[in-house]
């Protein structure tokens, strides 16, 4: 006996309707557990939430006698090869890039519940709620932490209060009210083999070096060896996009003598924009004719001003600017020329492959929300790299002390 995910989703009513999800997401991941490990995690909440649903299945541990057949663009691995968890997960760029290397997902967590809702129609799971409330303890083992953190200031004030009081602290004190601290909380309980974080490429310089200095230290007193490095994405996009890439590997298990380097880039893009534009497009994208004389005299004040803001109207056979959270506002860091008409902002479609997703990724949300989810995203092809160099670095350590599962 068998069922698809499709009507196993309309019978218990999986619906992202609100921000916060723990039923579903418990649920879901319960569904894509591969282990009796994995399944422990969620059994006990998945299995009162199917309490309200008797008529789905008369027996009431069913996992293993209903098989599900997974109908969503991206299932998951019948067979992994290793385990990894998604933080800050967005719509699943770095959930794909994993997966297809053959990576399990055991945890997800995201906020937002249009990206929830992105996540759920592609991956057929429902990431956990606000990352902040889910105890690190609560978090299953898994090999690899994948975390895009949001850049935030961290103070100083508790420190020096510390000091004045005569308490030690460490660099995990100074994240304290930081998103970056719930990542290392997770990797201090959980010691992953590897991490692989991302986050915008003025990292390094935010605060004048204070933040970078408090994140990589952090990470250092956690046990960790750590590697990073500013890449673009134009090198698998037409698009212009740098990122610093943080990779992470536990003194525990390497020693500090694992032998890691960034993929190389190849000498030149592979791609112009014209390779993802679509050969009809709605004149909804169209900008109107009081919009683009609003950008023009725009981009002409700044220009006079000696500034170099403005609207980016591509060429064909070039790459776009980095595309942002912002593009729904007006698209103006990205516009595509149109012959006798005004130009054009890219869909939400060609905005999936700016960002290296497939043409099976599903967008259903409203335009605003996919130009929003697109703009936060990852290139995934290059994460996809990343990944198989860390995999590459895992499988190849040649220590006595070590012996791989991965």
């Amino acid at each position: 006996m068998s069922i698809k995910y499709s009507e196993l989703k309309r019978k218990l009513k999986i619906d992202i309707k609100k921000p916060e999800q723990t039923e579903l997401a418990n649920l879901t991941h319960f569904f894509q557990s591969t282990t009796a490990e994995q399944r422990d995690h969620f059994e006990n909440a998945a299995l009162d939430y199917l309490e309200k649903f008797d008529d789905v299945v008369e027996e009431p541990w069913y996992q293993g006698i209903l098989p599900i057949k997974w109908d969503v663009p991206f299932p998951p691995p019948e067979r992994p090869k290793f385990t990894f968890i998604d933080l800050f997960a967005g719509i699943g760029g770095f959930r794909m890039a994993f997966q297809n290397l053959g990576g399990k997902c055991v945890f997800t967590s995201e906020w937002n519940h249009y990206a929830q809702k992105t996540y759920e129609a592609n991956f057929g799971e429902v990431p956990f709620g606000d990352i902040t409330k889910v105890p690190e303890t609560e978090i299953p083992e898994h090999d690899i932490l994948i975390g895009g953190f949001p850049c935030q200031p961290f103070s100083i004030a508790g420190v020096s209060k510390k000091n004045a009081l005569g308490r030690n602290h460490g660099f995990l004190d100074e994240t304290q009210g930081t998103l970056f601290f719930d990542i290392a909380r997770i990797i201090r309980e959980k010691r992953p083999k590897a991490f692989l974080l991302e986050n915008v490429k003025n990292l390094v310089s935010h605060d004048k070096g204070k933040t970078f200095k408090v994140i990589s230290e952090t990470l250092k007193e956690l046990g960790y060896s750590i590697h990073y490095k500013v890449l673009d994405g134009k090198y698998f996009v037409p698009q212009h996009r740098e990122r610093i890439l943080i990779v992470g590997f536990n003194n525990d298990d390497f020693g500090q003598n694992e032998i890691f380097e960034f993929p190389e880039m190849p000498e030149k893009p592979p791609m112009v924009i014209e390779d993802i534009l679509e050969k009809e497009v709605e004149d909804k994208y169209t900008l109107t004719d009081k919009l683009w004389d609003y950008l023009q005299r725009y981009a002409q004040k700044h220009k006079a001003a000696g500034n170099g803001f403005g609207f980016g109207l591509v060429d064909f056979d070039g790459i776009s600017r980095t595309l942002s959270a912002r593009y729904y506002k007006d698209g103006s860091e990205i516009l595509i020329p149109q012959h006798g008409k005004n130009p054009r902002r890219l869909t939400p479609r060609e905005c999936a492959r700016l960002q290296g997703y497939p043409e099976n990724f599903v967008i259903p949300v409203s335009d605003t929300q996919a130009y929003k989810q697109f703009g936060n995203s990852v290139v995934m092809p290059l994460m996809q790299e990343v990944g198989k160099s860390i995999l590459n670095t895992i499988k190849n350590f040649k220590s006595n002390n070590v012996k791989s599962t991965i």
